[in-house]
């Protein structure tokens, strides 16, 4: 393995966003998890705290075909995939892509749009590819979608549904920035935004070269035991209605590789499953209605839930 690289890589990526982005490494080091670990990342916070700028900074920072998706409920699924017409000059069907053939792909307020139109995006998170009139075109090799979302306006948006949920790898939250962090922002957005002057960091080779390099970290059986076992707990908890299904146990297989890599290790231990439980179980379980009323933040029950499981060795 090249770790040395990888950890290089890391931090010019982080480097450049915290440029933009002031006082989150946590945020940003599982951001660029959700990269590496060629996965999707739903942002689910409060307007204004960079939700956007975040998925326009990490475009600029790795060199990629950036495209921004405003979800409205007057969406149509071909706005995403694109249309096929006929060209009278030269006589033949031609298709004219949509915005989701980008390395990079915001869907901003994916709730705001129907079930039909975010439904258009399944097939391009799981399957690498767009089908139009029977034909299927291939996405890019580098493929992220960046979804956003509000979490405190109901009035028209669309909850998702759990099929889609269960696609994204991650959610993230930003949350507020400390005082000093806020005057900081203020200050240098005084003239101009950070992001005008941001250059790229890293190329898609790069990234590529990253998503490989971090499937040759080990992951002893005890640690993939220790996997399965938290996601059985979610699947045998009488607050739990829905359990995570095994792109949650995939999901904590691969961050947690990614976890190891960052850390300068070449093994995964069980601190790094347990580091990535919340981002990667947060979206994936429905509690039961009565329980979710009464609880605490969903965060702290994971952590009691995972817990619950007997340490394995590495």
């Amino acid at each position: 393995m090249h770790l040395e690289k990888i950890l290089a890589l890391k931090e010019k990526i982080i480097d450049n966003l915290s440029k933009v982005i002031l006082g989150k490494p946590e945020v940003l080091e599982l951001f660029i998890m959700g990269l590496i670990c060629n996965g999707h990342i739903l942002i689910e916070d409060i307007p204004g705290t960079g939700k956007t700028i975040l998925a326009k900074s990490l475009a600029a920072t790795i060199d990629s075909e950036f495209k921004r998706i405003q979800f409205t409920p007057d969406m149509l699924p071909s706005d995403i995939t694109g249309v096929t017409y006929y060209d009278q000059e030269k006589q033949k069907l031609i298709f004219k892509k949509g915005p989701v053939f980008a390395n990079i792909v915001l869907a901003d307020e994916i709730n705001r749009a129907t079930p039909k139109t975010q439904s258009a995006l399944l097939e391009g998170m799981e399957e690498r590819q767009i089908t139009v009139d029977g034909i299927t075109h291939p996405l890019p090799d580098v493929f992220l979608v960046i979804a956003t979302q509000n979490p405190i306006e109901y009035a028209g948006t669309n909850k998702l549904p759990e099929a889609q949920l269960d696609r994204f790898l991650i959610k993230i939250t930003i949350g507020y920035p400390q005082e000093n962090i806020e005057k900081q922002i203020i200050a240098d957005q005084n003239y101009s935004h950070p992001i005008n002057a941001l250059n790229k960091a890293i190329s898609l080779n790069d990234v590529g070269f990253l998503q490989e390099e971090i499937k040759k970290v080990h992951v002893s059986e005890n640690v993939m035991n220790y996997i399965i076992q938290i996601i059985d707990k979610t699947r045998h908890n009488e607050n739990i209605v829905l359990g995570a299904s095994p792109r949650g146990s995939l999901a904590l297989y691969r961050l947690g590789q990614c976890r190891a890599a960052f850390k300068n290790r070449d093994y995964v231990t069980p601190d790094d499953i347990k580091y990535v439980c919340v981002p990667v179980l947060a979206h994936r379980l429905i509690l039961n209605p009565s329980f979710r009323l009464q609880t605490k933040e969903l965060s702290e029950f994971i952590k009691e839930l995972v817990f619950q499981v007997e340490i394995p060795g590495n």
